[in-house]
């Protein structure tokens, strides 16, 4: 008998708000069972001389530096925008209240 059942399936599809038939919910039975099978072999290891890592192989940041430059000139930000004020962006009002 496995760790899941036809009702754990059923509950987990009801949280992602899935409508399941009755052959993917016994699909969903094994293939969950395996999954959870495959992670009790997992932890039957020894990782006691493994240091916690984020990612299995080393990872190297490929962007470049941040540089300080010139910034765009005010009127040529504004040039495209849908509105502005000629100072600034303008955008609709999304939330209520009082304007700080």
């Amino acid at each position: 008998m496995g760790k899941i059942t036809l009702k754990d399936v059923e509950y987990v599809a009801g949280l992602a708000q899935l409508r399941l038939t009755e052959d993917e919910k016994n699909r969903l039975v094994r293939e969950m069972d395996d999954i959870l099978a495959y992670m009790d072999q997992l932890n039957e290891l020894d990782t006691d001389a493994v240091e916690p890592m984020m990612h299995a192989m080393e990872m190297t940041n490929v962007f470049r530096q941040d540089e300080t430059g010139a910034s765009l000139p005010r009127e040529e930000a504004l040039m495209n925008a849908p509105m502005h004020d000629g100072e600034y962006f303008l955008v609709p009002r999304i939330l209520e209240g009082d304007t700080a």
